[in-house]
């Protein structure tokens, strides 16, 4: 892992552990302020809320076992291990780009149909949304991960990360299957392109009404109830496309390592920085809980 001498490791470990940590705990004061605060019981903050479980269990997914191979240096990973992260970490990836995607159709809705926002996206509807969220990401990584695992490998694998990604995997396997080559594809379009293609229209509609509003104060004061959504999706999307679009060679390890990190570890410590930052009544709520 980033071809460390070893001398180094002692020092990545304690990085990587403050960034983790700082992660979690970030995430859930987050979660904390939204359940104890009755005015923050919206739409937009129950799924701020869920967002950052779901950032919790995507760095738990992998970092953990990062700090135990830097503090130990037993790099090895069993079979069942190994599948058993795929499966967890791309569950939590499709959670992740769904959740923003409902996150951008929640903003879209609140400001170019405010009229409709409460019944649109009423208490009862968001608690379907997130059962629907969640079950269609178990489905998805099983329909994932089961054909990957019933293709022919070699008995010892060198994969050049700090965790089992699929696809990474799937290069080594012996003959991979066009069939899961077409669902590669097929997953990267239905939870990567569709729900940013989506969050683009939804972004296009929201400008085109925040540009309509006369006085500055109202545009400044609209934009910011989606600034922070808007943020993180950018951070998200351009970490994750070029994580993933850089082509396998040796040279582009280590820049895929690295990438790795921001998307994985650094992203979900970011994401409610961001949300805490840049929201007014989040913020307020933070500072209460802590008085």
């Amino acid at each position: 892992f980033f071809f460390l001498n070893p001398k180094d490791k002692p020092k990545y470990f304690g990085i990587f552990l403050n960034i983790y940590l700082t992660g979690i705990v970030l995430n859930l004061v987050v979660i904390a302020v939204v359940c104890l605060d009755v005015h923050l019981q919206s739409p937009m903050y129950v799924f701020f809320c869920n967002l950052s479980s779901t950032d919790i269990c995507y760095t738990t997914v992998t970092v953990p076992n990062l700090l135990y191979i830097l503090l130990s240096g037993d790099d090895l990973l069993s079979v069942t291990r190994c599948f058993s992260q795929m499966y967890f970490y791309v569950l939590c990836a499709s959670a992740e780009v769904t959740l923003l995607f409902v996150m951008g159709f929640d903003r879209y809705v609140a400001i170019c149909r405010p009229l409709f926002h409460h019944r649109i996206l009423n208490k009862k509807i968001c608690i379907l949304i997130m059962a629907a969220i969640w079950v269609t990401s178990f489905i998805n990584s099983l329909m994932f991960i089961i054909p990957l695992r019933k293709l022919p490998f070699r008995k010892v694998l060198r994969i050049q990360n700090f965790f089992c990604d699929a696809i990474d995997i799937f290069k080594f396997s012996k003959g991979g299957s066009q069939a899961y080559y077409s669902l590669i594809y097929g997953e990267i379009v239905v939870f990567a392109l569709v729900p940013f293609i989506c969050n683009l229209v939804f972004y296009g509609n929201i400008i085109r009404v925040i540009l309509q509003i006369k006085s500055k104060e109202g545009r400044i004061k609209t934009f910011s109830t989606c600034s922070s959504h808007l943020i993180v999706m950018i951070i998200y999307y351009s970490a994750g496309a070029l994580t993933y679009m850089i082509p396998f060679s040796e040279k582009s390890v280590l820049m895929k390592q690295i990438l790795s990190v921001m998307y994985i570890i650094v992203v979900p410590m970011i994401n409610p920085l961001i949300y805490s930052l840049r929201n007014k009544e989040l913020l307020r709520s933070c500072q209460k809980l802590l008085k």
